[in-house]
């Protein structure tokens, strides 16, 4: 079907998930709405995710895409039943793909995760591992200070590393975890400082690759998966600072992919 999938995120962060799409559909075409505007999402009461995330729903249904994925941990948690309940299209989230990843990973039951203040609130990580597997020992932690740093491009060095050691030391004080969550797509763009901190004897999840496997299921169940021959268009929105998730998105994917384009919601 040559109609493109939807990817919406609360800012850059949902081009990790972007990314993998694109590596394991080459032949797809995304549209991608950041709302940069308005990021973080995970302070903001519910109500407020719930309307920010159908504004950039609303966008997308008009260029008539057959899939939406919500790339964004916070609106997942929040808004994923009601957007089933209420498209017509197959929506996709990134909570039950990284679950799913990190029960395959661990080995000792001992699971971490790290998302915003929103998504551990939530406790939407928790309910998903323990319906998979109740015997899982789940420690959440909110790290609010990470979004915030990604969205302004620091992504390396000394700076990012004291942020991420002080957000992390609670994980790091006796919970005996060998597996660690990304429970937010912001946080694979500093995901070797995390790695850093947090030592190489714990697995980081990052949800992107499963959440594209998912995608590509669908599409093949659904038939809706396009056929032909052709060098995707993909178009990248955002509704905030063009300039600097420019210079995000070309950091993340190591080359000019698209150009970023303004967007009113």
């Amino acid at each position: 079907m040559d109609r493109p999938i939807g990817v919406i995120d609360s800012g850059v962060g949902g081009l990790t998930v972007a990314k993998e799409l694109m590596r394991q559909l080459p032949k797809e075409e995304l549209i991608y709405i950041g709302d940069t505007l308005r990021c973080p999402y995970g302070p903001r009461p519910k109500e407020e995710v719930m309307e920010y995330t159908w504004d950039m729903v609303n966008y997308l249904i008009k260029e008539r895409i057959k899939m939406l994925v919500v790339a964004c941990n916070t609106a997942t948690a929040y808004t994923l039943d009601h957007l089933r309940e209420h498209l017509a299209i197959p929506v996709v989230g990134v909570i039950q793909p990284g679950a799913r990843a990190a029960i395959k990973t661990t080995k000792n039951s001992k699971i971490g995760v790290i998302g915003t203040e929103g998504t551990i609130k939530s406790k939407a990580y928790p309910n998903a591992l323990h319906h998979i597997n109740p015997d899982m020992v789940v420690h959440g932690l909110a790290c609010p200070p990470f979004v915030p740093m990604v969205e302004q491009g620091l992504l390396y060095g000394p700076s990012a590393k004291k942020v991420v050691e002080q957000a992390l030391a609670p994980l790091k004080q006796g919970h005996e975890m060998d597996t660690l969550i990304l429970g937010c797509t912001h946080y694979p763009l500093i995901r070797e400082t995390i790695q850093d901190v947090m030592g190489d004897e714990i697995s980081i999840i990052s949800s992107g690759d499963e959440t594209a496997r998912e995608v590509s299921v669908l599409l093949e169940y659904y038939q809706t998966l396009y056929q032909g021959q052709r060098e995707p268009d993909h178009k990248f929105y955002a509704t905030g600072d063009q300039h600097l998730f420019e210079q995000v998105t070309n950091a993340w994917f190591g080359d000019h992919v698209a150009s970023i384009n303004a967007v009113t919601l």
